[in-house]
């Protein structure tokens, strides 16, 4: 059966096949030992709905905690294939975007080009070509309608955050959070933007050989279309059997370019999925992909940076004043269960070498999700979390879950040490 479809871009429609969704699934982890049947129906939907939709599967897939463990192999298998091969467009439909946006025939443009796409995502597949010099390139186009449908996930989740502000305590600060979730993922339609996103990444980590990131090809690139020179490398489940030191220095180079991104450049990349890293023999790692990224500034910036230092001080107390500050707590039980479950998050730093398993991974995740119960019981300690900070949660869940792959110790500390020295900011 081919998997070339269009997009469903109706709001009723897309919400419809949600619910049904939500429906199955939470039977079939109620009533199912291995929740098979409903991973696999939720891999069909999800794919072909694309766009938010999608994302959530693909979370789902690789972030360890997510569902439970009895479940957690079916919907590894069944939602893995969003990684990287989510349904597709059509060969036709492509062609049209290609050349709408960029104002000639694809033969004129390029001198081959794949029909077949080398990959297929939420938002947009990626393309082989050859430019007239000779390059190969990926040329990475949005699905036809994409932009209607993410519009209409985003009016569904309207739905359900004025649900929970009217009903929830107003420290959930629902508004503004949906606001910047909201601008992020409308930002991700946006290539221009991610081209000069990428390319600022490129300056940040331009000293360190071990990081790679493609050059954009800016004259073959547009709002809906991005041309990039073409890269290969491991995927991350090649990667992850690798020997010992080389599993070592691929979790060191993915630390390093988090960490010198956050602290350094500002620039919090908040897609780390693992369809998003290419792994190479020699230790490098190939970054692809900064559509989502979260400007850091302060308050957060100083107050992140200050939690940070002190971590490789191992000052405690540094620390939890430094993660109230960033979190504006006020006090109470809340401020005392949040910290100390941001403090178990920054151990692979106080407790560095550390090894971040995939028990240890889902342990964050699932500490996160106790501290919903302040909100429910309408603690008055309770803050809701500064809406520039919502995307730092998906950074400990599936940053945290891509390192787990690799099971290996790591001198954490001692890395950012060398990127905050070299900054100046110890």
């Amino acid at each position: 059966m081919s998997d070339e479809r269009e997009v469903p871009t109706g709001r009723l429609a897309r919400l419809g096949r949600l619910v049904g969704v939500g429906a199955r699934t939470g039977a079939s982890l109620l009533l199912s030992r291995d929740g098979k049947g409903a991973a696999e129906h939720a891999a069909a939907v999800l794919g072909s709905l694309r766009g938010l939709a999608a994302k959530v599967g693909q979370m789902a897939s690789y972030v360890d905690g997510m569902v439970p463990d009895e479940h957690r192999e079916s919907y590894e298998r069944a939602l893995g294939a969003l990684l990287s091969a989510a349904p597709k467009s059509s060969p036709a439909a492509i062609r049209g975007v290609v050349e709408r946006e960029l104002g000639a025939s694809i033969d004129t443009l390029f001198t081959r080009w794949d029909d077949a796409p080398l990959a297929s995502a939420s938002i947009g597949q990626v393309h082989v070509a050859q430019l007239h010099d000779g390059r190969e390139v990926a040329v990475k186009v949005q699905h036809p309608g994409i932009d209607r449908a993410i519009e209409a996930d985003l009016r569904n989740a309207g739905l359900l955050e004025g649900l929970v502000g009217a009903i929830g305590p107003k420290a959930l600060n629902t508004k503004e959070v949906f606001a910047v979730i909201s601008q992020r993922f409308r930002e991700e339609l946006d290539y221009e933007l991610e081209a000069d996103r990428q390319e600022r990444f490129i300056e940040i980590h331009a000293e360190d050989a071990a990081v790679r990131i493609p050059k954009v090809v800016r004259e073959r690139s547009s709002k809906r279309v991005l041309t990039t020179e073409l890269a290969r490398g491991r995927t991350i489940d090649e990667a992850a059997t690798g020997p010992l030191e080389r599993r070592r220095a691929h979790a060191e180079v993915l630390w390093r370019f988090v960490f010198r991104g956050n602290l350094v450049g500002a620039m919090f990349n908040a897609d780390p999925h693992p369809g998003n890293y290419l792994f190479h023999d020699d230790g490098t790692v190939t970054f692809l992909d900064f559509g989502c990224v979260q400007p850091l500034v302060d308050p957060e910036l100083g107050h992140a940076r200050a939690a940070h230092r002190a971590a490789l001080r191992s000052d405690e107390s540094g620390f939890r004043r430094a993660i109230a500050g960033m979190l504006g707590t006020r006090g109470g039980d809340f401020e005392h269960a949040v910290v100390e479950y941001v403090r178990r998050c920054f151990e692979p730093l106080f407790g560095s070498p550390f090894t971040i398993d995939r028990r240890y991974a889902a342990e964050v995740v699932r500490g996160f999700q106790d501290m919903r119960q302040f909100a429910m019981r309408r603690d008055k300690s309770f803050t809701g979390m500064p809406p520039a900070l919502v995307f730092m949660n998906r950074l400990q869940f599936g940053f945290y879950s891509v390192l787990a792959r690799f099971d290996v110790a790591v001198d954490y500390a001692a890395l950012e040490r060398e990127v905050l020295g070299r900054a100046g900011l110890l």
